[in-house]
């Protein structure tokens, strides 16, 4: 069985559709949530990694916030992660004012952080936020990894700090994520960033995933959902095959972002290819590529 919190399950780290200048594209968006509660996932993170959170102005991430809410009827997380506190603050509060269900923080990147002032910080983070929050550990972006004691910590401190998407391309340290806080609460999530995770970290007794494949075919992580809770070996083993084949999505390009955007502008057409990393956009023989792998006419 699914480990069970209330954000178990399939997340998709949403794209944030542009225009072709490169502003934000609310009707896009609106198209691209749509599809997903369709496919019946559980949660829609809102300016992950994927989301391009860093390339916004704070005025872009209220105006996200406040618009991308109303737009579906599944739960929905905000990734509030930024270098100012004051705006982790400040977006934090207009998540819950406009119905989020949890908001999601980075440790601070640039300066390198020793688990003392991780600590210290998201002590910080969990004496101020209203509402749930989850920790986001991205050690290859920030430089620092929180470590499954850290964490099993700040989850006995407070019950509030309902998870943590743990992506790190090393199942060992998901594992022990999970044994860690299983030891002092029952209702943690621990959550694989990795897509070809998601049916390990199922098998070890974590959430689920939040994975950047769901931007084009959350159905298939859907169906290995499902096929878990029935017990459904030969599904899950074919579903594992097929995930391992379309990880190529993140190899194709310079930009994986620049990569998945291009995928779902060929096969669903209500957006653009366009993001704000530089130097992203594929070329002929690479449009080639993803049209061959998914399969698009």
């Amino acid at each position: 069985m699914m480990h069970k919190t209330p954000f178990s399950g399939v997340w998709c780290p949403s794209i944030t559709p542009m225009d072709p200048e490169g502003k934000i594209d609310l009707p896009g968006l609106q198209q691209h949530l749509t599809r997903l509660a369709a496919a019946k996932i559980d949660v829609v993170l809102l300016m992950g990694s994927i989301g391009e959170f860093a390339s916004f102005s704070l005025e872009e991430r209220l105006l996200l916030l406040r618009e991308a809410r109303a737009m579906s009827p599944i739960s929905m997380v905000a990734n509030v992660s930024s270098t100012c506190f004051n705006d982790i603050l400040w977006m934090a509060d207009e998540a819950f004012r406009t119905g989020y269900e949890a908001v999601m923080v980075l440790p601070p990147y640039y300066y390198g952080q020793t688990s003392n002032q991780l600590l210290s910080y998201f002590r910080a983070l969990g004496n101020t936020i209203s509402g749930k929050w989850f920790a986001y550990n991205f050690p290859a972006r920030t430089g620092c990894d929180l470590t499954p004691e850290l964490v099993a910590t700040l989850a006995a401190e407070f019950p509030h700090f309902a998870g943590i998407k743990d992506t790190v391309d090393c199942q060992s340290h998901t594992r022990n994520m999970i044994l860690a806080t299983r030891q002092v609460r029952d209702d943690f999530a621990v959550l694989c960033g990795y897509d070809e995770y998601f049916i390990p970290n199922l098998l070890a007794g974590g959430a689920g995933v939040i994975s950047g494949l769901n931007n084009v075919m959350p159905e298939l992580f859907v169906k290995a959902r499902e096929a878990w809770r029935q017990g459904d070996v030969a599904t899950l083993h074919q579903v594992q095959l097929e995930i391992g084949k379309f990880m190529a999505i993140y190899s194709i390009g310079d930009d994986f972002v620049t990569t998945i955007k291009t995928v779902v502008s060929r096969k669903f057409g209500y957006c653009t290819p366009v993001a704000r990393n530089f130097g992203g956009a594929l070329n002929e023989q690479q449009c080639q590529i993803i049209d061959t792998v998914f399969a698009i006419q």
